[in-house]
């Protein structure tokens, strides 16, 4: 069955595509350039079809064309792959890169079944990544703008000593600086501008997270992640638009390793040592998991705003999450107690809490299929 399948790999870019492809009856390996425009991928899986004797098989590294030439090329009768780009196997002696010999080696290791597959989402799925990642990029930027700005009075003089900045003392003391040169008072305006607008496109954003969550298909899940201490709304969805299915994931250890919290290691006989997190995988719930972590170094108390989010929750993940909150808080102190320094207990605690996690949304996922059947 192997022996008649065609296999081809693409090395994608934005304009063009290098594709090289294998004919299993003559063996003769073929490469050519197809457009990236959907008349020209049509044309070019019309042309492998004609010789293919049998099932098609392409592959191409995820990167700048995302999810919509594999949709396109599985709706055309391929079955294509998305692959991992860090877990492409490289020979430390090779100096030369061209597109023609990258293709060629991601369709040799490709045949061998040396590759790692990316998870693909659908559409709805990654519109809705797409839109946490929107929200991330406008906080990024409004850090930056204040950032600037604070710079910019610094350096000419007008420091706030009152408190803390972007308060609402520290906005009205804003609103009174005036400079006596035109100039100054442009730059001025500008960089307040520009801060005022990216404050307004963040709650803007936020609104529509806050939608996004309520939708039927994500309303249960992120209900279910709020009960937990350090996890709000925000956390929440990003948290699901990101990973999309958790049944993927045979064991907290996997979805541990896929976030890259698990220690690195270099061991070799006798000797055992490991090293820092590999920061492999997804960064964006890494950052988030970490700065949830923190919230655990407190004693293991219920929140008002706690309270209020685990209103009309199951009793079942409200008991998970109590048992998270205690064993969380005591890892945290007992590693401190060891020693360790504050970063490493926190990244710890997230470790353990990625495993909680997984057991509720997979608890979650094993009573709906009950209740469906």
């Amino acid at each position: 069955m192997k022996a008649s399948i065609t296999y081809a790999a693409m090395d994608t870019h934005k304009k063009d595509h290098k594709v090289a492809l294998m004919n299993p009856q003559t063996g003769e390996l073929q490469q050519f350039t197809v457009r990236n425009t959907a008349k020209d991928i049509t044309q070019m899986v019309r042309k492998i079809k004609k010789q293919a004797p049998g099932d098609i098989h392409i592959c191409y590294e995820a990167g700048v064309c995302g999810f919509v030439l594999k949709r396109r090329l599985d709706a055309l009768g391929f079955r294509c792959s998305v692959i991992a780009p860090s877990l492409v196997p490289t020979k430390p002696g090779e100096r030369i890169k061209t597109d023609r010999r990258d293709a060629r080696k991601l369709l040799s290791h490709f045949m061998a079944g040396q590759l790692t597959e990316v998870y693909a989402p659908d559409e709805q799925q990654e519109a809705a990544r797409e839109l946490a990642r929107c929200r991330q990029a406008a906080q990024e930027n409004l850090k930056r703008i204040r950032q600037q700005l604070v710079k910019f009075l610094t350096r000419h003089g007008y420091i706030y000593r009152d408190g803390r900045h972007w308060t609402q003392r520290h906005m009205q003391w804003l609103n009174s600086i005036e400079f006596d040169i035109a100039d100054l008072r442009d730059v001025f305006d500008s960089y307040y501008t520009e801060q005022q607008h990216c404050m307004q496109r963040l709650r803007s954003l936020d609104r529509q997270i806050e939608q996004l969550a309520e939708r039927p298909q994500y309303k249960e899940m992120v209900g279910l992640l709020r009960c937990f201490k350090g996890i709000d709304t925000l956390t929440a969805i990003t948290i699901i638009a990101e990973i999309f299915e958790f049944g993927r994931f045979a064991s907290p250890r996997t979805l541990m390793s896929y976030l890259g919290l698990t220690p690195s290691e270099s061991s070799s006989g006798e000797k055992r040592r490991q090293g820092a997190i590999t920061k492999t995988g997804n960064k964006r719930i890494r950052r988030l998991l970490t700065e949830s972590a923190w919230h655990y170094r407190h004693r293991c108390g219920l929140s008002k705003s706690l309270k209020q989010r685990r209103q009309g929750q199951p009793q079942w993940v409200v008991d998970i999450a109590d048992r998270a909150m205690v064993r969380l808080r005591k890892r945290y102190w007992r590693l401190l107690e060891r020693g360790k320094i504050k970063n490493k207990a926190v990244v710890a605690v997230a470790r353990e809490m990625v495993g909680f996690i997984w057991a509720v949304l997979q608890e979650y996922e094993h009573r709906k299929k009950k209740q469906t059947a």
